[in-house]
């Protein structure tokens, strides 16, 4: 039996990895294979940040090749991650990163949909294969892929911080290690810090400090022109206002109000935006509900950014395997099949069709045009509705404050 067993593992494992290559495949060769200077631009950028510190040039003055002339505009201490991109052919970098990429969706969906996994545990590996076919899809899946950018990594590292039932290292160490590859993950410091786990807080802040301290050791002069220069520039990262900024600064500044407005407002939406939410957050966590308090957290830190693109919702995934839940109400299975629908189809570009051809009032436009960004705030308040208490998808009461999460997560998915 135990024979028989391990073989039908084996052919699990195998379908698993025949679904992805069939149903996921095809766009990751498109984007492997589409003009040169159109592929996977972000990691070009990643790769060349290697290359300038191993050959002692500034980090922070470089640009890519033309036409996309793009500079590196991540902390130091990712641009030392980076140099093993310098030490391998272009073509090879290629295609071990999309292979990374699918790696890091893996273990994404093994934790976001781990109810549904372990309710369906001897059929798992081929279900694992079937959600990451699925996950890719959605624009800001699809992007990490197309451009070669590095969310998925980031949402990864922080999911199987928080999710994981025990851990082979120091709790917080991953997002200590995040927050010090982009700043943005930092939020998850203060999601340990509002569920009460002071000590994986302290882990992430200490990590992450020194990560950043051992840069400036290694790499002084550039660590100090990012520090004091770089990060003060939104505009290295590109155009604030372009429709792929989907923040709630992108979204006011596309209104193009006074500069003083603008930002009065979005420092007064990112504080509502960011207080509600970590209620809604915490009240997840301490429920037991992990997954929803980590993709509420996520969602938080794409809205309250400065800038953010599309391709930072990669924790759509994390949403999606929060309303799923075990799979057994179809309810919040449907409203989890119509969000991933949404995000698959490119909704902000029709917005900037209405408006280049004055289809219908100019409000709508720029509001179909915001769409990714409204329905990430959609999002959070959807999910902070149905929290416990028996009125939507993640289930239980009020008085069910077992969480139970962690250790579902451990249940044949990446945990030990």
């Amino acid at each position: 039996m135990g024979g028989r067993r391990t073989i039908r593992e084996i052919v699990m494992l195998l379908a698993g990895l025949a679904v992805v290559a069939v149903l996921a495949g095809p766009l990751a060769l498109h984007w492997l294979t589409n003009q040169p200077d159109q592929r996977l631009v972000d990691l070009d950028v990643y790769r060349s940040g290697g290359q300038a510190v191993l050959r002692g040039a500034p980090v922070y003055d470089f640009l890519t090749q033309p036409p996309q002339l793009l500079p590196f505009t991540y902390p130091p201490f990712a641009v030392l991650l980076a140099v093993p991109l310098a030490l391998v052919s272009w073509t090879a970098a290629q295609w071990l990163w999309v292979v990374l990429i699918f790696v890091a969706m893996t273990i994404v969906v093994r934790y976001s949909f781990a109810q549904l996994l372990g309710r369906f545990r001897s059929w798992a590996p081929l279900l694992t294969g079937v959600l990451v076919a699925v996950c890719t899809y959605p624009m800001p899946l699809r992007d990490q892929i197309r451009f070669g950018q590095v969310d998925i990594f980031l949402v990864a590292m922080c999911v199987a911080d928080c999710a994981s039932g025990r851990t082979r290292w120091p709790r917080g160490l991953l997002v200590g290690l995040a927050t010090a590859v982009k700043l943005v993950p930092g939020v998850f410091i203060v999601y340990f810090l509002i569920t009460g786990r002071r000590r994986e807080a302290l882990t992430a802040t200490v990590t992450a400090a020194a990560a950043t301290i051992a840069t400036f050791l290694i790499l002084p002069a550039d660590s100090a022109d990012y520090w004091f220069r770089a990060l003060f520039d939104s505009e290295r990262l590109g155009s604030n206002t372009a429709t792929t900024n989907q923040s709630i600064r992108g979204m006011l500044l596309r209104l193009y109000w006074p500069d003083s407005v603008t930002s009065l407002i979005w420092l007064a939406c990112a504080v509502v935006v960011a207080y509600f939410g970590f209620r809604a957050a915490r009240r997840a966590s301490l429920d037991g509900h992990e997954i929803a308090g980590i993709a509420i957290t996520g969602l938080i830190a794409v809205l309250v950014s400065p800038v953010a693109w599309i391709h930072h919702l990669a924790w759509l995934i994390v949403v999606l395997g929060a309303l799923a839940g075990d799979g057994r109400d179809r309810r919040p299975v449907a409203i989890a099949v119509v969000i991933w629908l949404f995000y698959v189809l490119q909704v902000p570009w029709w917005g900037i069709t209405m408006l280049a051809h004055h289809v219908g009032p100019r409000f709508l436009g720029r509001i179909v045009q915001d769409s990714y960004g409204l329905g990430a705030l959609l999002l959070v308040f959807t999910l902070r509705r149905r929290l416990p208490g028996g009125r939507g998808p993640l289930g239980g009461s009020e008085s069910d404050g077992v969480d139970t999460s962690r250790e579902e997560a451990r249940v044949g998915t990446l945990g030990p």
